[in-house]
């Protein structure tokens, strides 16, 4: 669809437009590479970490970190179809269910969790710069932190500079990014197995972390306590790729096939991730022979390399984290951003925009501390997300039965309007998704000001992403049953 179709008022630009046949140029290799690359990733790594630091063995980490992203594939397959099949991106999809006003409310939901993304990620690589030249520089730089930011001068800098590094591909568009993740994706399996090489020389083995037992077993400091772990645990795993999983036709437009994107998605997501994670676990258990203590940190264990080593793999770690966050944190908000007001905001507007809360959003302060990383921002937008994929995938599923009038989901006064562009039952449905959810949160986030919320609330927290999706897909099918056979089934406008 190059040209406008008739009849489509505020809600359709050349960025939102279904895919054409020349532009669906991905094979089912693009989306392996492109999982790849968003897997090969600092935070990805992390998270074993904060499993052992749960109290888990290697064993369980990895097993966890495997089981959730072959949990998180379901919905990313589900959800992914309609992007093919119908060349549309997230935000056009989301109006099937929410309205043609009302699929403002998910977009912008999920933007503005991967703004939060975008910033985590460029922080990372501004850490990496930082690193860098502190080595090269022989010592710390950057001097006292600055009053009201938390971090110096040098800090802030090095953030802004690789934060300047990653415009290029905004204005360069899809394109330069799909490159940019299939030439890059072979090199990061090569670099994992030269880290293993170079850990086990250095260390003589691999070290007695993978073979030490989890603190849950009878006589261990958490003897007893492994699901009470494990369920929020596996419920933050869940939500690191929750958002992806909503946005995932931004990329699956650009199938060839429906074979591509699933063939593609199933060899790229789960195994890589658990390989990763069992990586991880590998390389620390040698770090704690090599420097006396776990360094989980690959960039606090790169600047511990000597000579050349140092360069190569700070280097490699910086295009590692450029990759990961355009594909995972940029294109997705910005078709959201651009679905707002398509007729004033473009694709790369939408990115600019990203990329400019990702500051704002000071994102060194949502990594302070694990439980913050974990309980509050990892299972905090899960709880808000699981909610808007349960409506998704009954709306495309149940509802429509993968049937949708395209030209009418550009068109204000069409089938998808509802009353005045809102859909009441997915509104509903995500609203009561959401709900048990926000008194564990409250607590999470705030527990000095919400102290006595029940264990009920909590356990229930705990499950977010579950809870939410679950209940919002039973409301959202118990509301729409018998109401929109004729709808759906309505005459396109001519």
């Amino acid at each position: 669809m190059s040209t406008e179709p008739s009849g489509s008022t505020q809600l359709w630009n050349e960025d939102l437009a279904p895919t054409t046949a020349a532009q669906r140029t991905w094979r089912w290799y693009h989306f392996s590479a492109l999982w790849v690359g968003m897997v090969m990733c600092i935070p990805a790594y992390t998270l074993s970490a904060s499993l052992i630091e749960g109290g888990m063995s290697g064993y369980q980490a990895v097993l966890t970190v495997f089981l959730a992203n072959a949990i998180v594939l379901l919905p990313m397959l589900l959800i992914g179809h309609a992007g093919t099949k119908y060349g549309i991106p997230y935000a056009v999809l989301a109006r099937a269910s929410f309205g043609t006003s009302g699929a403002r409310l998910p977009a912008l939901m999920r933007a503005i969790v991967a703004c939060g993304w975008y910033g985590i990620q460029t922080w990372f690589g501004g850490s990496m710069i930082y690193t860098l030249l502190g080595v090269m520089a022989g010592g710390d730089i950057g001097g006292d932190k600055i009053a009201g930011l938390g971090i110096n001068g040098g800090q802030l800098l090095c953030f802004l500079a690789f934060w300047a590094i990653q415009f290029y591909y905004i204005v360069h568009g899809m394109d330069a990014i799909r490159k940019l993740e299939t030439y890059t994706a072979p090199l990061k399996i090569v670099i994992c197995f030269v880290l293993l090489a170079w850990v086990h020389n250095k260390a003589g083995g691999f070290g007695d972390l993978l073979s030490a037992p989890s603190q849950f077993v009878e006589g261990g400091r958490k003897a007893g306590q492994f699901w009470s772990v494990f369920w929020p645990s596996l419920t933050a795993m869940v939500g690191f790729w929750a958002t992806l999983a909503l946005n995932i036709p931004d990329f699956t437009r650009f199938a060839r096939t429906q074979r591509d994107q699933v063939i593609g998605q199933t060899v790229g997501l789960p195994v890589p991730m658990g390989l990763l994670a069992a990586l991880a676990v590998i390389v620390t258990s040698a770090t704690v022979v090599l420097y006396g203590k776990a360094i989980w940190d690959p960039v606090d264990l790169s600047s511990r390399m000597t000579g050349v080593a140092v360069l190569v793999a700070l280097l490699i770690l910086l295009i590692d984290t450029v990759s990961v966050n355009l594909a995972a944190n940029l294109v997705g908000p910005a078709y959201d951003f651009s679905a707002l007001a398509p007729k004033r905001i473009s694709y790369k507007t939408g990115g600019y925009i990203t990329a400019g809360i990702a500051i704002l959003m000071m994102p060194w302060k949502i990594l302070e501390s694990t439980q913050g990383y974990i309980f509050t921002w990892l299972i905090g937008y899960s709880a808000l997300l699981g909610p808007i994929a349960g409506v998704l995938i009954v709306d495309y599923y149940f509802v429509r039965k993968t049937e949708l009038n395209v030209s009418e989901l550009y068109r204000e006064d069409g089938q998808y309007s509802y009353g005045k562009g809102w859909n009441i039952a997915a509104l509903v449905a995500f609203v009561i998704g959401v709900l048990p959810n926000i008194p564990g949160f409250m607590n999470a986030a705030f527990p000095a000001s919400f102290p006595h919320v029940s264990e009920t609330f909590k356990t229930i927290y705990t499950y977010a992403w579950f809870v939410g999706i679950a209940i919002s897909a039973v409301v959202y099918g118990v509301m729409m049953k018998g109401k929109t056979v004729s709808a759906v089934r309505a005459p396109a406008h001519p």
